[in-house]
């Protein structure tokens, strides 16, 4: 499953809302959609889309990595578990192996299990502040999506 425009928009819309538990389970998710699409863009024996999802799969993993902190001891065991992945995208990259992929796809998923069962302990509220309301439904035109925002123009920055 690529990372289609609409998949794009739905990120965004989700990372708007999110309090820190939820954007690293979204990152998590990310991560697990272009393990997918490296995956098919093996089988499909196109090099240039498989190097550019692990790129994809290691800008998710900066981020996540950026955003510990390392003073707890959690951190520095989830730390081991991120350079591991690094190690197995590097081998991916350079055997063009889908199995190296699957230990990604097999550490980041218990992961990301796990993060969703916490996510609903996080009482605190989005990271990002300022942001427009969006409201999204079907219209009467036949199978479109339209999305409305809600006070355009006025603070649109984001507060983080």
């Amino acid at each position: 499953m690529a990372m289609t425009r609409e998949l794009k928009q739905e990120f965004t819309l989700r990372i708007t809302q999110a309090n820190k538990t939820q954007l690293i389970t979204i990152l998590y998710e990310m991560v697990l959609l272009y393990v997918e699409e490296a995956e098919e863009a093996l089988t499909a024996d196109e090099k240039a889309a498989f190097k550019s999802a692990v790129r994809k799969i290691r800008g998710c993993m900066n981020e996540l990595m950026s955003s510990l902190h390392l003073e707890y001891e959690l951190a520095q065991n989830l730390l081991q578990l991120y350079l591991y992945v690094n190690r197995e995208l590097v081998k991916a990259s350079s055997h063009f192996e889908k199995e190296n992929l699957e230990h990604v796809r097999l550490v980041i998923g218990k992961l990301h299990k796990s993060y969703e069962q916490i996510e609903n302990q996080d009482a605190s509220g989005p990271v990002m502040g300022n942001t427009q309301a969006v409201y999204a439904g079907l219209t009467y035109g036949r199978n479109t999506l339209t999305e409305n925002i809600t006070d355009p123009g006025r603070n649109r920055g984001f507060c983080v």
